[in-house]
């Protein structure tokens, strides 16, 4: 099954991603690159949190302070003006309806999920598969009490830009709805179908996950994260993590040739495994070293 797909999805696009029990003292996993001149901090997020969780820790707190900007996934995601018209070029596609395109237990299934999230199954039926499944994925997380605007990115954003920060980012929000909307169908439908699997289970796997990267467990994370993806579906693997990994590796070894002291913050999936972005900096002679 998809289920490693659907809780990185759930972790990460405005969606997607994360307790009720975090450890006594929260320490979630924080990197640096340096040369001479230069220090780059890399941290690993949770994109969606519950408004009690604890995770901030001193590590994280100096290493913000200390740099003169911030440097997230995508700046824009939260603006439905810049969203909205992005979703339905690459997320609607109303001449194939949604039911053309998986089979009649897969609808029933879907059917069933919508009703209990209270939405008729019309709501989605001009959806691509993949929009389909980040919809079904989030609403039972959104009920759970996991908040977008609670998650690290937002605390982050909103810390830097009120003392005065550069907040800049790694990818443009339509290149993040690209790396979906540019799947093969089938593997779109895959998705889905993994979504409507684990869609009951989504608030409890994300205490997990969040648990583990609160302790900064990376093994743990890399487990939760892309340990099946990577293992069972190799393509959507490639596509939504290690290419985006290997990218923001050549962008941050270019950043390093500058001078000052950035925050660079992204998803916790992102800094796990062996395609992490720190072994793609070390593929290019720039080594990661743990705070």
């Amino acid at each position: 099954m998809l289920s490693s797909t659907t809780r990185f999805l759930r972790r990460a696009l405005a969606a997607l991603v994360l307790l009720a029990a975090t450890p006594a003292a929260a320490e979630p996993a924080l990197w640096a690159i340096k040369d001479a001149d230069s220090t780059i901090y890399i941290f690993g997020t949770v994109h969606a949190l519950k408004p009690d969780v604890a995770w901030r820790s001193e590590k994280v707190t100096k290493a913000l302070a200390e740099s003169k900007e911030l440097v997230i996934e995508v700046v824009g995601a939260d603006d439905p003006a810049v969203m909205q018209p992005l979703i339905v070029k690459y997320g609607l596609d109303p001449s194939a309806p949604l039911s053309r395109k998986i089979s009649a237990q897969d609808k029933a299934r879907l059917t069933k999920a919508l009703a209990e999230m209270g939405a008729p199954p019309e709501a989605v039926e001009p959806m691509r598969p993949w929009l389909a499944a980040i919809t079904v994925a989030l609403q039972p997380i959104l009920k759970a009490g996991y908040d977008p605007t609670k998650g690290a990115e937002a605390i982050l954003t909103a810390e830097a830009k009120a003392a005065g920060k550069v907040v800049g980012s790694l990818e443009t929000p339509e290149q993040q709805l690209r790396f979906f909307a540019d799947l093969p169908t089938t593997v779109e439908v895959a998705l889905l179908k993994s979504t409507l699997d684990d869609v009951d289970e989504g608030p409890a796997l994300l205490d997990q996950m969040v648990a583990s990267w609160t302790a900064g467990d990376q093994k743990g994370l890399e487990e939760a994260f892309v340990g099946d993806m990577r293992r069972e579906y190799p393509e959507l693997y490639a596509a939504l993590i290690a290419g985006r990994n290997a990218v923001w590796a050549r962008q941050l070894k270019q950043k390093l040739a500058g001078s000052g002291v950035s925050f660079v913050a992204v998803g916790a999936g992102h800094l796990v495994g062996p395609e992490s972005v720190q072994a793609e900096l070390a593929k290019l002679g720039v080594k990661a070293e743990r705070r």
